[in-house]
């Protein structure tokens, strides 16, 4: 096994990847597939902090076009990503790993509140940290609150972790003639209008230098390829 590119980093893990086939909810095999995948990679010696997403539940900006303002529905949003925390916590434990839930919004009787101090007090003691509520402000996506986090905790990368392997320049899925990307500035993915994080994230990861590696999640043992330098992914990075 290569030594791992990266010591600290940030796994963005998005709500959609926690349904597996199913169209909404958790697929409890996918997320036990992904919680030993973490193990996996945090037994490599690399601290781990995963911000997950909500999409799989709800999605705030849909409620928001019909009726609902948009605070409220980020609100919301944010709820979800508690509770998919909770869930990869519990299945972080099953794999066998020492876990914990930081929620940017204060629910002390459901998980601990986040804190930059604390969340690296618990990577420092080994643990695998969990960053759920987004920022627990409307208007800002979890991609942005994955470069965020990162740039808070001292991590080296954040890996986006997605349903392809990839930045491509359209939809692979849609347009058979599709490229990947090995390699990209994040001023390029900006001015790309490419729609694997938004703006904003790739906005704050520039000023702060911070790589973003995207790959695919959907094959077991994928989070540990990409921290060794073996499997297929796209880096942005100035």
């Amino acid at each position: 096994m290569a030594e791992p590119l990266h010591r600290r980093v940030v796994v963005k893990l998005s709500g959609e990847a926690l349904s597996g086939p199913e169209e909404f909810g958790i697929h409890q095999a996918t997320l036990d597939r992904i919680a030993a995948d973490l193990v996996e990679a945090a037994r490599l010696g690399v601290e781990l902090a995963v911000v997950v997403g909500g999409g799989n539940i709800f999605r705030g900006v849909e409620v928001s076009a019909r009726g609902v303002d948009r605070p409220t529905g980020d609100a919301m949003g944010m709820l979800a990503t508690v509770m998919n925390g909770l869930a990869v916590e519990a299945a972080l434990a099953r794999a066998g790993a020492n876990a914990r839930t930081l929620s940017a919004i204060v629910m002390p009787q459901v998980c601990e509140s986040y804190s930059r101090q604390a969340a690296r007090d618990h990577l420092a003691k080994g643990r695998v940290v969990v960053l759920a509520g987004g920022t627990g402000n409307p208007f800002f996506t979890t991609d942005t609150t994955a470069v965020l986090r990162a740039a808070e905790l001292g991590c080296q990368a954040v890996l986006k972790a997605t349903n392809v392997d990839g930045v491509y320049t359209s939809d692979p899925k849609l347009d058979p003639k599709a490229e990947r990307y090995e390699r990209l500035t994040h001023r390029e993915a900006i001015e790309r209008n490419l729609k694997v994080m938004d703006a904003t994230a790739f906005a704050l990861a520039r000023e702060n230098r911070m790589p973003i590696i995207v790959f695919s999640v959907e094959e077991a043992g994928a989070i540990k390829a990409v921290l060794a330098g073996e499997g297929r992914a796209t880096t942005v990075c100035d």
